[in-house]
């Protein structure tokens, strides 16, 4: 990587704190969240503004960055609790604020946060963008229907605003959001946070061919208007080479095993981009660790061409190849000989991959120790009271989770 290529920032989306330990844990520079009523993802986990700065004090001590999403459509009468909300996030020493209404803006600019634009603002050329700087915003979150090559001419033509991207995740089939399926349907709005995601349910097709479609689309599956899930790894290096100075990773209604891997392979690949590691056998890996959690399959987006049937899914659901399965839960928590005491509720064995998590609880490891009454054990059946060795500290309640590929 050429020396004028500064690391861009790898920022995680997060619905809760665990999975902001686990986006903290595995590398994140910053994590972007929401609260309860304006954003994007409200039918999601989200925070209460109360424990903002819990979660600040938490990024802060770490040395990351928290940013709060407040970027739905805003009524009048909704002013004041939006008010309210941001000098609670300017208390908790918030980073920035990602906006797209122009009415929150000002409140952000009068309580003196740093304002980000949302890609709800469909951002898609640098003289929009020369505007948004001059009231304010310090980062645009680019549309998501830019091709790489228009977003490097954008960074070369625009100085002194940062750029950010998508780089991993869901799309939207409107795909920089501002649809209305939701709504029309369910009477819920996807502009309000509250998609109930329409389209990725099956559908049945009625009727023939009207006489003026010119061409006949032929559609695999039933999900038909349902985007496979971004995914950009393999690319890493024109990414960076583009001048992207945050990279987004989609996720904040996903687990925080989903957080943690897919912080984990982009991390990794960043950095390998700037230690000129970078190399396909690693890219295999980090496929191979991709396709555990949570995907709906892979597109590489609008990064390259128009995305066309190939980037829709054949079935609803998730097409993850590994599982998790609730092997027990912590009943004590030996800190001084780091072994928690777990009542099984499935078979456990030396070699067994495990998550245990909790509500200030994340991580996984390999089984390497097992004890009843202190006698080492290869196996225990369900049922049985175990000593498990661990290799960071849990608490009482927290669930282990067995990972089966």
């Amino acid at each position: 990587m050429k020396k004028g290529n500064k690391k861009p920032e790898l920022l995680v989306g997060v619905g809760s704190f665990t999975c902001a330990i686990a986006a903290v844990k595995n590398g994140a520079n910053a994590v972007y969240f929401g609260v309860k009523g304006f954003n994007m993802r409200d039918f999601g986990t989200n925070f209460k503004s109360v424990e903002l700065k819990k979660l600040l004090k938490f990024l802060h001590e770490n040395k990351v960055k928290g940013y709060l999403a407040l970027n739905t459509i805003v009524f009048d009468k909704e002013l004041k609790k939006v008010e309210s909300i941001l000098k609670k996030a300017k208390q908790a020493n918030v980073d920035a604020v990602i906006l797209s209404d122009l009415a929150v803006l000002g409140l952000a600019k009068k309580h003196k946060l740093t304002p980000f634009l949302s890609t709800q603002a469909s951002v898609a050329n640098a003289s929009a963008l020369k505007e948004f700087k001059k009231i304010g915003f310090k980062r645009v979150v680019l549309a998501r229907e830019l091709n790489l090559k228009q977003i490097a001419k954008i960074k070369k033509e625009i100085k002194g605003i940062g750029i950010e991207c998508f780089v991993h995740g869901a799309m939207c089939i409107s795909v920089s959001g501002r649809c209305f399926l939701s709504h029309e349907l369910f009477g819920t709005s996807a502009n309000r946070g509250k998609c109930l995601q329409p389209c990725r349910r099956s559908f049945f097709l009625d009727g023939n061919k009207p006489d003026y479609l010119e061409k006949e689309i032929f559609l695999k599956g039933d999900t038909i208007i349902s985007p496979k899930d971004l995914k950009t790894i393999e690319f890493m290096g024109k990414l960076i080479k583009a001048g992207l100075d945050s990279m987004k990773i989609e996720g904040r209604t996903k687990p925080a095993h989903y957080v943690a891997v897919v912080t984990k392979c982009y991390r990794q690949a960043i950095d390998s981009v700037f230690d000129k590691s970078f190399s396909r056998k690693k890219v295999l890996a980090w496929n191979k660790e991709l396709a555990k959690v949570y995907n709906r399959g892979f597109s590489k987006g609008f990064f390259f061409s128009k995305p066309g049937q190939k980037d829709l899914t054949e079935k609803e659901g998730s097409s993850q190849t590994q599982k998790r399965k609730l092997l027990g839960v912590v009943k004590k928590f030996y800190a001084k000989a780091m072994v928690a005491e777990v009542k099984l509720s499935l078979s456990i064995a030396i070699g067994d991959r495990i998550l245990i998590e909790g509500k200030n609880t994340f991580f996984e490891q390999e089984v390497d120790s097992i004890q009843i009454k202190h006698k080492p054990l290869e196996k225990v059946v369900r049922g049985k009271m175990i000593g498990l060795k661990v290799i960071d500290r849990t608490r009482k309640n927290d669930n282990v989770f067995k990972l089966v590929d």
